[in-house]
């Protein structure tokens, strides 16, 4: 419970998970949830496993091999920037055969400004005054609150 940056485990049974909110809720009316834990997200665009990092049971885990063949490099360490500019069909390509189509272009850009924001990259800023006129409002609201 100590090692969530979101305090998001506050007892047994108890959980307002970042993750979970990044990768399920992108609906406008959700939005105060993710402003409450702006602060606490830090540069993460898909979440956190810091709970996973620090389960005991995960002692017992192998690296998965089912899996290893599908992995994107190029996704370890994506330029949030350039994110900032996918239209919906760069969006469905970039992340074709990825869960990251779950959160749909406006749930990931939404976490992008959100990380941008906490970031304070100057040289975000242009590709922030361009996503505040975001034809999508949960673009546009974060994008704001990030320039």
């Amino acid at each position: 419970m100590t090692a969530c940056p979101t305090e998001a485990i506050p007892g047994p049974f108890q959980s307002r998970c970042a993750t979970m909110y990044f990768l399920s809720h992108n609906r406008v009316k959700k939005v105060q949830y993710l402003v409450d834990l702006r602060p606490l997200i830090g540069n993460r665009i898909y979440g956190c496993d810091d709970c996973l990092a620090v389960c005991p049971w995960n002692r017992f885990a192998r690296e998965g091999r089912m899996m290893s063949a599908y992995a994107r490099p190029e996704l370890a360490t994506p330029d949030l920037v350039e994110l900032l500019s996918l239209d919906e069909a760069g969006f469905r390509q970039r992340f074709a055969g990825t869960p990251m189509l779950r959160t749909k272009r406006r749930g990931l850009l939404r976490n992008v400004c959100v990380a941008l924001g906490n970031v304070g990259d100057e040289t975000a800023v242009s590709a922030l005054e361009q996503a505040v006129n975001d034809p999508e409002p949960l673009i546009a609201e974060h994008a704001e609150w990030a320039h």
